[in-house]
């Protein structure tokens, strides 16, 4: 009887899965595919150019402006240091002497002069651009306004001998000159910054238009010597300037000046001493011609936080990228081209 049970058992175990199931296997998470480095690009390098020239800079763009006054007596001429300003002011003094308020930021000379004294009015055309302001001598409204501390100035009555030096070729007052060199050490020695972030000119891409005009004439009185002539040279895509027939040039290099943008435009001008010192109006604006790539066009000028810019219906007209000349007159009637 017990050997039936046995046998029953068995066939029951067989017909309900005698045998023992196995669990399935889980699937193994799949491993991520290798990561592909990506080949790393190189930074992408910032064109920077010049703020007073728009030219590609090859130096230090938060170079500060420096402005020298530079003497125009036909005694103080070739100049030195007036090839590598990047901006240069030329407004009547006393008389019918010009002198030159050369800025500097992209290119510095090895020396610069004769330096001559300072204007009030030539301190407002620096002032525009932060400039530290460089001259030997002034006028009691340039001393007063220079000794209140409103900018940063050297002076050659204070350094005449060490930062300044006199020159055995001219006579005083046209042989006070400066290096480079020693306006750096001037402003080292005063706590003056000698790095600026110097707001850039408009500048413009397109071609300008207008009236050609390979010659223009700046006639300051009828002396010869106060004749300034402008020609456009093609071949610089500038112009060469001249004064009293002779070509501007700079006295140690030979190197000519060469402008891309000539601004001539008409300020008041009123005598208030003795002496035939001046006072310029510099802010109420007016008209003026601008001369680019051999055209020129009329303008009107405005003063825009200290900077004398060029406007037409209103609209800023930008300059050429290169050197500027600004030439301030009494009046447009002596100005002549062809």
């Amino acid at each position: 009887m017990k050997h039936w049970l046995f046998v029953i058992s068995c066939a029951a175990l067989l017909l309900g899965g005698c045998t023992t199931k196995s669990e399935p296997k889980q699937a193994e998470p799949a491993k991520p595919a290798p990561r592909q480095e990506q080949p790393s690009k190189p930074p992408v390098e910032e064109k920077q150019t010049f703020p007073l020239t728009g030219l590609p800079a090859k130096g230090n763009v938060h170079q500060r402006v420096v402005g020298v006054m530079v003497n125009n007596h036909p005694k103080a001429r070739p100049q030195s240091g007036l090839s590598k300003a990047d901006i240069v002011y030329e407004v009547l003094a006393e008389g019918d002497i010009t002198r030159f308020l050369a800025l500097y930021q992209s290119e510095q000379p090895e020396r610069v002069g004769p330096v001559r004294s300072a204007r009030d009015y030539y301190i407002d055309l620096s002032e525009g651009y932060n400039a530290i302001y460089v001259c030997h001598g002034w006028s009691p409204e340039a001393k007063a306004r220079l000794e209140q501390g409103e900018t940063d100035y050297l002076n050659g009555l204070f350094y005449d001998g060490t930062l300044f030096k006199r020159v055995s070729f001219r006579k005083a007052p046209h042989n006070s000159y400066i290096t480079f060199a020693n306006i750096e050490k001037g402003a080292e020695q005063n706590g003056y910054a000698w790095t600026d972030d110097v707001a850039p000119l408009p500048f413009r891409a397109d071609k300008p238009s207008g009236e050609k005009a390979g010659k223009v004439h700046i006639a300051y009185s009828h002396r010869s010597y106060a004749q300034v002539e402008y020609r456009y040279a093609p071949e610089r895509h500038g112009y060469y300037r001249y004064s009293g027939g002779e070509q501007t040039v700079d006295y140690d290099t030979r190197d000519p000046v060469v402008a891309q943008n000539v601004m001539i435009i008409a300020a008041r001008h009123q005598v208030i001493d003795s002496h035939g010192r001046r006072d310029v109006d510099l802010t109420s604006g007016g008209q003026g011609y601008l001369l680019q790539n051999g055209i020129i066009q009329p303008i009107e000028w405005k003063n825009v936080d200290g900077r004398l810019l060029p406007y037409r219906d209103g609209a800023p007209v930008g300059f050429v990228p290169g050197k500027t000349w600004i030439n301030i007159v009494p009046e447009l009637a002596i100005v002549q081209w062809r």
